[in-house]
C-alpha cells in the first residue's frame, strides 16, 4: 500500500524534504499576478417580496482603477443571483461554470436543483479554488434568490474555504463591505417593498464609496450605474439603467441637501 508520503509525490527514501516542498502544495505568500483586476463591493438585502442585490462597477489593481464598468452581479438561473468580489477573472469563470452546471442538472433531472443544493454546489466550486486562494488569488461569491420551498428570499455568503453562511436580513461583500453594512444596519427594513429595499442598498453603496477608494458608488457623471437585480416568486429581473439612474439621481440630490443620508428618529 502506498504511504501518504508516496501519494503526495515524495520518495520512499525518507529524504529531508519538508511538506511545503512537495509538488503541488501551495506556497503561502507566493507571488501573484499584479495585473489581475479585483472586483469590490456587493450588497444585498431581503424585502417583503423577495431579495435584491446591487454591485458597483469598479475593478482595481492595487491602488489603480483598472475598470470603471465591470459587471459583478449575474443571474445564475431563473430564481437565483450571484455576486462576486476578489480576482475578477477567476470569479467570472466560476460563475459561468455554475450557470452551466445548474442548466445541465435541470436538463438531466427534469427539475431544478433546490436552493440549498445550488448553494452547496457553489461552495464546492469555491473549495476547488482554495489552492489558488492560498497563493493570493482569492475570490468570494454572494448567492441570493427566491426559494420556492420556503416561499421567501434567501441569502448566503461564503469564506475562502467554501464555508457558507445564511444571512437573514442583509449582506455585504468586498472592500467597502464594512461601510455598507454600517449604513444598512440603520436603513434596512425587511418589511419594505422592492423599490425601498433597492434605495437602501444604493444608499449603502454611496456610503461605501465615500470611505473606500475601491468602490465606485453612483457615477452619474459618466452614467455608469450599479447593477441591480432582484429575485422574487416571479423570477429574476435586472433593473434597466434608466430605472437605476432615476433612483440614483434622487439619492445624490438628497445627499446634496444632507450628505450624511436620510434622517431617522433617534427613539
Amino acid at each position: 500500500m502506498n504511504s501518504l508520503h508516496d501519494l503526495l509525490g515524495g520518495t520512499s527514501g525518507g529524504g529531508g524534504s519538508s511538506f511545503a516542498e512537495l509538488p503541488g502544495v501551495p506556497r503561502l505568500g507566493a507571488p501573484i499576478d499584479p495585473s489581475a483586476p479585483h472586483g469590490t463591493t456587493i450588497v444585498a438585502a431581503r424585502y417583503a417580496g423577495g431579495v435584491a442585490m446591487v454591485g458597483d462597477r469598479r475593478a482595481t489593481v492595487g491602488n489603480v482603477i483598472a475598470l470603471h464598468d465591470i459587471e459583478k452581479v449575474f443571474g445564475a438561473d431563473d430564481h437565483t443571483i450571484v455576486g462576486i468580489a476578489g480576482v475578477a477573472g477567476l470569479a467570472t469563470e466560476m460563475v459561468r461554470l455554475f450557470q452551466v452546471e445548474l442548466e445541465h442538472f435541470e436538463k438531466i433531472e427534469g427539475v431544478p436543483l433546490s436552493f440549498d443544493g445550488k448553494a452547496n454546489r457553489l461552495s464546492a466550486l469555491l473549495r476547488a479554488n482554495f489552492p489558488q486562494a492560498l497563493q493570493g488569488l482569492m475570490m468570494l461569491p454572494m448567492f441570493v434568490g427566491w426559494d420556492p420551498r420556503a416561499a421567501r428570499g434567501r441569502m448566503y455568503t461564503y469564506d475562502g474555504t467554501g464555508g457558507r453562511y445564511e444571512e437573514h436580513r442583509y449582506a455585504a461583500l468586498g472592500s467597502g463591505a464594512a461601510y455598507a453594512r454600517g449604513a444598512l444596519k440603520k436603513l434596512h427594513d425587511p418589511d419594505a417593498d422592492e423599490h425601498t429595499a433597492v434605495a437602501a442598498l444604493l444608499q449603502s453603496l454611496f456610503d461605501a464609496a465615500d470611505d473606500d477608494a475601491a468602490t465606485s458608488g453612483l457615477d452619474l457623471t459618466r452614467g455608469i450605474m450599479p447593477v441591480v437585480m432582484q429575485a422574487s416568486a416571479d423570477g429574476v429581473r435586472r433593473w434597466s439603467d434608466e430605472e437605476v439612474r432615476d433612483l440614483a439621481a434622487r439619492i445624490v440630490a438628497g445627499r446634496a441637501e444632507r450628505f450624511g443620508g436620510p434622517k431617522g428618529a433617534v427613539l
